[in-house]
């Protein structure tokens, strides 16, 4: 199985806006961060893990012309506003592509882009739309997602729930404050594990900062963690450097073989 990282980076994206910050205008490419997604690809299968608004370039990037499925870990903008250019893969296959989110997120995703979500809504003659298939996931209830079996994860992440995942070996988890026992506990024995972390020093109230992230993964005990979802308040290089052995800082591009 392979992992690969799409984007590493948190709402704002790096470089943000306006910004003449040492990493936002830093000419190492591994700065350069942005809405969070990644893909999971094993035998030719591969199921994408949010569709952030930067999706289109993100996958030409990665050289991806087609995905089996969707995962949302939640419906915050930054993970989903990219639905749109999933209407490629639901041509190409001449029918609608499986999404799957948590229930909050299913009736979100519904309520929000009814015109990909709501098989009564036809397009134009002589144009297309994006047709996707809803499939709601319960926590700790696994399901099979294009071939991958995928235990969902629930953590907390301010006003809403986002979901993270175990699937074999890999554990990984965004957006996240804390880890509820049970989902400690899911990711128990995992060799892989990924994890938002968005600065260092002032506690966020729906995000761990690097230290918290740090001291989680330690406790986990997986032989390589990754950090994602990061700020601009560090550069790579120097996020790495800081970072105890068997961490490092994720980047766009990364593939991780597990």
């Amino acid at each position: 199985m392979r992992l690969r990282f799409l984007g590493t980076g948190t709402s704002f994206g790096i470089p943000v806006i306006g910004c003449g910050c040492r990493t936002c205008t830093s000419s190492d490419p591994r700065d350069r961060r942005t809405r969070h997604g990644a893909l999971l690809e094993e035998d030719g299968r591969r199921l994408l893990i949010d569709t952030p608004p930067e999706l289109r370039l993100q996958l030409l990037e990665a050289g991806v012309g087609e995905v089996d499925a969707v995962w949302y870990t939640h419906c915050h903008a930054d993970h989903v506003h990219g639905v749109d250019d999933l209407r490629v893969f639901s041509i190409r296959r001449n029918g609608a592509l499986p999404v799957y989110g948590s229930e909050e997120c299913v009736a979100t995703l519904e309520s929000r882009f009814s015109y990909v979500f709501d098989p009564a809504i036809r397009p134009i003659e002589g144009t297309t739309k994006p047709e996707a298939r809803l499939v709601p996931f319960q926590a700790y209830r696994e399901v099979e997602v294009a071939g991958f079996r995928m235990l969902p994860l629930p953590v907390p992440h301010g006003h809403v729930e986002a979901f993270g995942f175990r699937v074999g070996g890999l554990g990984y988890i965004t957006d996240a404050k804390q880890l509820p026992a049970r989902t400690r506990e899911a990711l128990a024995g995992v060799s892989v594990l990924v994890l938002n972390a968005l600065w260092y020093g002032d506690p966020h109230p729906t995000h761990f900062t690097v230290e918290e992230a740090v001291q989680v993964a330690q406790e986990i005990g997986a032989e390589r963690t990754y950090l994602t979802h990061m700020t601009h308040q560090v550069t790579h290089k120097e996020l790495q450097a800081r970072l105890p052995e068997g961490i490092h800082p994720a980047h766009d591009g990364l593939v991780v073989e597990l």
